[in-house]
């Protein structure tokens, strides 16, 4: 018996679906440290509130590792 899980094609739209939703985050983060307010985001499977110092220091550390 085959225990790996079988890949199915991706729904039509999907991975315009999935690049909206990256674009909508990245504004909602923007407008968070705009306004100096947090935001909740699933991290992990668990809920994780950010304030926007959290939200600043994330965009520095990923600004430096590139």
């Amino acid at each position: 018996m085959n225990d790996v899980p079988s890949l199915k094609p991706l729904p039509e739209g999907a991975l315009v679906a999935l690049a909206a939703l990256r674009r909508a985050a990245a504004e909602a983060r923007k407008i968070a440290i705009q306004t100096n307010t947090g935001i909740v985001i699933r991290r992990h499977g668990e809920l994780v509130e950010l304030s926007a110092a959290d939200l600043i220091a994330e965009e520095a550390a990923k600004s430096a590792a590139e």
